[in-house]
C-alpha cells in the first residue's frame, strides 16, 4: 500500500481549500444531474405532451422510495468510510467496499421484485388517472427493471467521493448526464419511443458509467479495491452503515409520502394539470436543492474525517463555511424564480393553462429558500459526524410532522395555493428547529475544543 494513496490532507489542508476541492466536483456533478432531470422533463413536455409531464410527476414518490433504499446503503457506508479513514482503520475501509456491493445487489433486487407486480395499483394510489397512468406505467417498468444498476451506480459513486476521489465521482455524474442528453432526444424524437425512451436513456447511461466505476476500484495501488474476502457481509459494517444511512433513507421515504399527499391534494383541487405544474416546480426546486446537496457531499468526508480524528475546531469551521455557501446558493435560486417565474415555467411547456398553474407554485415554494440551505447543511452535518438521530429528527419533522398536517388543512380553504403555501410554512418551521439542535451540538463541540 502506498501512503500517498490515502487522502490524509483531510486533516491538515486548509478547510476552505478542502471544501472547494471536494464540493466543487460534487456541485458540478449534482448540478449536471439536476439539469438532466430538467432537460428530460423538457423533452417529455415538448415531445410527448403535458399529460406525460403529469404522468412523470406521478412517478416521483416511487422514484423517491428507490432513492431511499439506495441512500440507506450508499450514504451510510460512505459516511462510515470517512470516519474509518479518520481513525486510520484502512482494513475496515476496504471491507466497506465489498459490503456495499453486496448490499446494493440485494437491495436493488428486493425493491424491484416487490414493486413490479403491483405497479398499477401503486401508481393509482399515488394519484394516477386514466389519462396519466399509461405514461407513469411505461416509465416506471423500465426504471424498476434497471433498479439494481441504479443502486450500484449511486452506491459506488458515494464511495468514490469519500475515498478521496471527488473528481472521479464528478466525472461519473457528468458522463451519465452527457450520455442521457444524447440518447434522450434520439429515443423520444428519433425512435418515437415516447416516455419509455427517456427511461431507456437513463438506465443505459447508468450501465455504461457503472462499468467505468467498477474499473476504478481495480487499482491495486489504492487503499480500497476489489479483492477476495471483502464481500462477506460483516454485522458491524452493515449495522453501522444502515444506522447512519437511516437519516437519508427516512428523508427520501418521507419525501415519497409527502409527494403522494401533494399529488392527491393537487388532483382534488386542480386536476391532472395541477400535478404537471408540481412536476415543473419540483424539477426547478430540485436544481438548487441538488447544488446544496453537492456542497454537503463535499462537506461530508471533511467533517467525518476530522471528527473521527478528534480535530473539532476543523469540524466547526467546515460547518460554518458550508452554511454560508448553502444560504448564498438558495438566495440566488429565490431571486431567479421570484423575478422570472413565467419564463422558467415556459421552458417546460407551451400549454398556457399549465404555465398559469406553475407560476404561483414556483413563487410560493421558493419563498422560504433563502433560509432552507441552513437546514439542509445541519441535517447532513449531524449525519457526517455519526449522529444520525439528530439528522432523522430534522428530516422527519420537516417532511412529516410539520408538512403533512398543514397539507391536510390549508388546501381545504385555499385550494391549489394552499398546497404551495404549506411547503413554505413547513420549511420555515424546520429551519427554526435546526437552529435549536445545532446550538446544542455546537456547545458540545466547544467543550471538546477547550478540553
Amino acid at each position: 500500500m502506498k501512503n500517498e494513496s490515502i487522502p490524509l490532507n483531510l486533516g491538515t489542508e486548509k478547510i476552505g481549500k478542502l471544501l472547494m476541492q471536494y464540493a466543487i466536483p460534487a456541485i458540478i456533478a449534482m448540478t449536471a444531474s439536476s439539469l438532466y432531470n430538467i432537460t428530460d422533463s423538457i423533452f417529455i413536455g415538448h415531445g410527448v405532451g403535458p399529460f406525460a409531464l403529469s404522468g412523470l410527476a406521478i412517478t416521483f414518490p416511487l422514484m423517491n422510495l428507490g432513492a431511499a433504499f439506495g441512500s440507506l446503503v450508499g450514504v451510510g457506508a460512505s459516511t462510515l468510510l470517512s470516519i474509518r479513514m479518520g481513525q486510520k482503520d484502512y482494513g475496515t475501509a476496504n471491507d466497506i467496499l465489498g459490503n456495499v456491493f453486496v448490499l446494493n445487489l440485494i437491495m436493488g433486487i428486493v425493491v424491484s421484485v416487490f414493486t413490479l407486480p403491483f405497479l398499477d395499483p401503486i401508481l393509482y394510489f399515488f394519484g394516477a388517472s386514466s389519462d396519466t397512468l399509461p405514461y407513469a406505467h411505461d416509465f416506471m417498468v423500465i426504471i424498476l427493471l434497471g433498479n439494481v444498476v441504479t443502486h450500484m451506480y449511486f452506491g459506488l459513486n458515494a464511495l468514490i467521493r469519500s475515498a478521496g476521489k471527488p473528481q472521479k465521482a464528478m466525472m461519473s455524474m457528468i458522463y451519465t448526464v452527457l450520455i442521457n442528453l444524447v440518447l434522450n432526444p434520439l429515443f423520444i424524437f428519433g425512435f418515437k419511443w415516447g416516455i419509455r425512451g427517456s427511461a431507456f436513456a437513463t438506465i443505459i447511461a447508468q450501465i455504461l458509467v457503472l462499468i467505468w466505476q467498477i474499473h476504478l476500484f481495480n487499482d491495486k495501488k489504492y487503499f480500497i479495491h476489489w479483492k477476495r474476502g471483502i464481500y462477506k457481509l460483516k454485522k458491524r459494517i452493515v449495522l453501522d452503515s444502515l444506522s447512519i444511512g437511516m437519516s437519508p433513507f427516512l428523508m427520501n421515504a418521507a419525501g415519497c409520502l409527502i409527494v403522494i399527499v401533494i399529488n392527491r391534494q393537487l388532483i382534488r383541487n386542480g386536476g391532472d394539470l395541477a400535478v404537471g405544474a408540481y412536476g415543473i416546480v419540483n424539477r426547478v426546486a430540485f436544481l438548487f436543492v441538488m447544488i446544496v446537496m453537492g456542497l454537503n457531499q463535499g462537506m461530508q468526508p471533511i467533517a467525518g474525517y476530522n471528527y473521527g480524528a478528534k480535530l473539532y475546531d476543523r469540524v466547526m469551521l467546515v460547518l460554518k463555511k458550508s452554511i454560508w455557501y448553502a444560504s448564498l446558493i438558495m438566495l440566488v435560486g429565490f431571486a431567479i424564480v421570484e423575478l422570472f417565474p413565467h419564463a422558467v415555467s415556459s421552458l417546460f411547456t407551451t400549454e398556457e393553462t399549465l404555465i398559469a398553474l406553475a407560476v404561483p407554485g414556483l413563487r410560493w415554494v421558493f419563498a422560504a429558500y433563502p433560509l432552507i440551505g441552513f437546514q439542509m447543511v445541519c441535517s447532513t452535518f449531524f449525519q457526517s459526524i455519526g449522529k444520525p438521530q439528530l439528522s432523522i429528527i430534522l428530516s422527519m419533522t420537516r417532511q412529516v410532522l410539520f408538512l403533512i398536517p398543514i397539507l391536510l388543512i390549508l388546501p381545504n380553504y385555499f385550494g391549489v395555493i394552499g398546497v404551495w403555501v404549506s411547503i413554505s410554512i413547513s420549511d420555515c418551521i424546520s429551519v427554526f428547529l435546526a437552529g435549536i439542535l445545532l446550538y446544542g451540538e455546537l456547545r458540545r463541540q466547544r467543550k471538546n475544543i477547550n478540553s
